[in-house]
């Protein structure tokens, strides 16, 4: 049986309502808890959140559910979902709670969980403890929060290590960061300036609802107008809890994932350290970017959605670095998950060694034509099985004749279907996308 709580990126949810009440939220704890003490005495779980206001309160009936099961609690505060992982992994964690819905509005939050390897858990893992949760739940406990106490030192311990990874100052470089009034708001300005960069920052003021709100990785709007007008050499966005970054070159060019991923393998793969010349990406990367790289000599793997899944087949083939279009960038000599601020501090070293910008270090990147529709839909199930959805999908691919890409597949936390159509004709990509996403409509349509 599939997972029915955790999607692609954990448990998420509107805050206060299941499965993110206060009930579910005390039976997480208590499950993670039993989960970790079955394997060791005594074990210390570590807690953070993003900026959303629910984030206090489910920090609190989180750790309340652990503490219950036996297990101490530290609690981080705001920090960024990499924060959680790095500390989680270099710290005396047996495990590590993110409280975050990344780039969904304030209403929404999430749990994530990472072992004490620094990776979010294994399917296999993530379906015990839904079974344990529905246990508890069925047994009717009484939540109970406890209150929590932030511990700065951890953030702290987070920023010496980012700091700690960069061979070379920024002195003189001007950089707008758009911190989308979510977790890397303190954190992001005081890195950069630290190493000399000239911040100008914005999006900095959270106020519990505001995270994410026409700001950060998915609104580039204000941060374009930030670069331009300042004349920053780069501008960089993150969402809510600091995992993506996006960039804005000095031109006010967009740089997605894929761009980031193309500059980052070129370098790595000229100092030698990208390991079997492979990247790994999902399927939702532009053909674009598999063109450029295999005109350098560098193979792309390709996988499901989400950065977990990247990481997977990282480890599985050994490769130094992977991630998704949308900003999830993983160097997996330093991180294991995708974190924005690290990505930061990467591209803008490269360009500071290459002596060039964003612009330059991406001009020959050709994006394909690409569209994306979402279909809100009754249930997830059987899309591939509608014949009038595959026979759709297979007219696409026939006119495409193996220089465009067509994907369907089901969002990992929303009741969404997703297609994604790319080629080198624009007015063909806009068409088979509307034929397609018709076909969902009719067949399985909300």
């Amino acid at each position: 049986m599939g997972k029915q709580l955790f999607g692609t990126d954990g448990i998420r949810g509107v805050a206060g309502e299941y499965p993110l009440d206060p009930l579910t939220v005390y039976a997480f704890g208590i499950a993670l808890g039993r989960y970790l003490t079955a394997a060791q005495p005594g074990p210390e779980v570590l807690i953070g959140a993003d900026t959303r206001e629910s984030g206090p309160w489910i920090a609190e009936y989180v750790a309340g559910g652990l503490q219950s099961a036996g297990v101490r609690v530290r609690y981080a505060g705001v920090i960024t979902t990499p924060g959680v992982a790095y500390l989680t992994r270099t710290g005396p964690f047996a495990a590590g709670v993110m409280i975050s819905a990344s780039h969904n509005p304030y209403q929404d939050n999430g749990l994530k969980a990472f072992g004490h390897n620094g990776f979010k858990l294994p399917d296999a893992e993530e379906h015990h403890l839904e079974q344990e949760i529905f246990r508890i739940l069925e047994a009717g406990a009484a939540p109970a929060a406890v209150h929590l106490e932030v511990d700065g030192s951890l953030a702290g311990a987070y920023m010496d290590y980012l700091q700690s990874t960069v061979a070379t100052r920024f002195d003189g470089m001007r950089v707008a960061l758009d911190c989308g009034n979510g977790a890397a708001c303190r954190l992001a300005p005081e890195l950069f300036r630290r190493l000399g960069a000239d911040v100008e920052a914005i999006s900095t003021e959270p106020d519990g609802r505001n995270i994410n709100l026409n700001c950060g990785a998915l609104h580039l709007e204000a941060l374009r107008r930030t670069v331009c007008a300042g004349r920053a050499d780069f501008g960089v966005a993150f969402d809510g809890d600091a995992d993506r970054a996006i960039f804005v070159a000095k031109s006010g060019k967009i740089v997605d994932g894929d761009a980031v991923m193309l500059a980052a393998a070129r370098a790595l793969k000229a100092a030698g350290h990208l390991h079997s010349d492979t990247l790994v990406s999902t399927v939702m990367s532009n053909l674009g970017l598999e063109k450029a790289l295999e005109r350098d000599g560098i193979r792309m793997v390709r996988t499901s959605v989400g950065d977990k899944y990247v990481l997977e087949e990282m480890e599985r083939i050994g490769a130094s670095l992977g991630g998704e279009q949308s900003g999830h960038v993983i160097f997996r000599e330093y991180s294991t998950t995708g974190d924005g601020m690290l990505t930061a501090l990467r591209v803008f070293e490269i360009a500071k060694r290459a002596g060039v910008g964003l612009d330059e270090l991406t001009a020959d990147l050709k994006v394909y034509p690409q569209k994306l529709v979402n279909i809100r839909v009754r249930e997830k199930k059987g899309l591939l099985e509608l014949p009038a959805v595959a026979q759709e999908i297979r007219r696409a691919e026939n006119a495409f004749g193996g220089a465009g890409r067509v994907l369907v597949r089901f969002s990992g936390t929303e009741p969404l279907a997703r297609v994604m159509v790319e080629g080198s004709d624009a007015e063909q990509v806009e068409a088979f996308s509307a034929s397609i996403a018709d076909v969902i409509r009719r067949e399985m349509g909300a």
